[in-house]
């Protein structure tokens, strides 16, 4: 089965991006992007905005598709078609995030801090490929 995710590359003026570390599968302990599954009825950009608040706290402002990608699923039969859209923290809102919902941990990071967390390798080369830290 197809399931349809969204995730969510949150940048700032500083050249960094906001990660997760999962506190649940899939990828239980790694770190990634925000995001997750988009609900019945909901519009991609409002999962991004639902996903986003629910797992760093933080007001998004929604930008273009950074690309997107399929996944393995848990079972064999299943995958995850994941679209990635550029985001920014909308103003007069907080900037600091905290870990909520499935994150067990919360962080901005440089391009050279990324590198040096637990992610998969797909993740890197991709969000690098979208000129993530550009």
């Amino acid at each position: 089965m197809d399931i349809s995710c969204v995730g969510a590359i949150i940048r700032d003026d500083e050249g960094r991006i906001v990660v997760i570390r999962r506190g649940r599968e899939p990828g239980a302990g790694g770190w990634s992007i925000p995001g997750g599954r988009i609900e019945p009825g909901e519009t991609p950009v409002d999962a991004v905005r639902r996903e986003v608040l629910e797992e760093t706290g933080l007001q998004i402002d929604v930008g273009e598709v950074a690309g997107e990608a399929v996944l393995p699923g848990q079972s064999p039969s299943d995958r995850y078609l994941v679209a990635d859209y550029f985001a920014t923290v909308t103003a007069g809102t907080t900037t600091h995030p905290q870990a909520g919902d499935d994150a067990d941990d919360v962080r901005w990071v440089t391009g050279s801090e990324f590198l040096e967390l637990e992610v998969t390798p797909e993740l890197a080369r991709t969000l690098q490929s979208w000129r993530t830290w550009e």
